[in-house]
């Protein structure tokens, strides 16, 4: 009788399946022993796959977009050149989106990268260009200003957030031009104001200065547009309802 995996054990009463019989310890070697050692893939921080040992030892890549997977092969290397390593976590970091100087910075400090070789690496960069927070604001007021309809207020929070020193974001916001920044409000009333038909006056005015606040309007430009909002809505409403008593008034022959 022949014994194996699919046989069975010779002499040995078993399910007609003997491919259900478990495996023996020799077995399970000989099939790792054929096989090699197995692996699997991971999915990194960034949907990328990386395969792994079984172990979970963290070996592949080993790279995050700011440098080496803590633990990682790439980390038990032998030390490298510091400004070598700040020049390929900056540029790794810049391929993907436009970064402000402190945020380099902090990614560098977040790698244990020393200050002397990061500022070094940080100053060639602006020097090439490759770092401008000025045109990084610029960029960002307009975007940010034309895409989400944020105010000066909350641009220029979200400006320092990243780092950006006051006098850019001063220059930057300023760009914004008062009138059009009315303009933008008023956009904003106009699309929110259908939603807000059949509530009471002051719970509509409420619900669209809140809007407005979230958005870095001030008050005093909030309830101006809105006032305006409302008043446009009501006279628009006024002529058709005259219309209708005129003609229910003098009906035609």
């Amino acid at each position: 009788m022949t014994t194996g995996p699919d046989s069975g054990p010779a002499g040995e009463a078993g399910p007609r399946d003997w491919g259900a019989w478990p495996d023996s310890e020799e077995t399970r070697r000989g099939r790792r022993g054929r096989g090699g050692r197995a692996r699997g893939r991971r999915t990194g921080r960034f949907g990328e796959g990386r395969e792994t040992d079984p172990g979970g030892s963290g070996e592949g890549s080993g790279f995050l977009p700011d440098g080496p997977v803590e633990r990682s092969a790439a980390a038990r290397g032998p030390g490298a050149d510091p400004q070598a390593v700040a020049r390929a976590i900056c540029l790794r970091l810049l391929t993907m989106a436009p970064r402000t100087r402190a945020q380099l910075a902090e990614a560098l400090q977040r790698r244990a990268v020393p200050q002397e070789a990061a500022e070094a690496v940080l100053d060639r960069f602006s020097e090439v260009g490759l770092i401008d927070d000025e045109a990084f604001a610029e960029a960002w007021v307009a975007s940010r200003h034309t895409g989400r309809g944020l105010a000066r207020k909350a641009l220029a929070s979200e400006l320092r957030h990243r780092g950006v020193d006051e006098d850019i974001v001063k220059d930057a916001v300023e760009q914004l031009d008062p009138e059009q920044e009315a303009e933008t409000a008023r956009a904003l009333v106009m699309r929110k104001l259908s939603s807000t038909r059949g509530l009471d006056p002051a719970v509509r005015t409420r619900r669209l200065a809140g809007m407005l606040a979230r958005k870095g309007y001030g008050p005093g430009l909030a309830f101006r547009v809105i006032r305006e909002a409302l008043e446009s809505e009501e006279a628009d409403n006024f002529p058709s309802s005259s219309s209708s008593m005129e003609e229910r008034d003098y009906p035609e022959d």
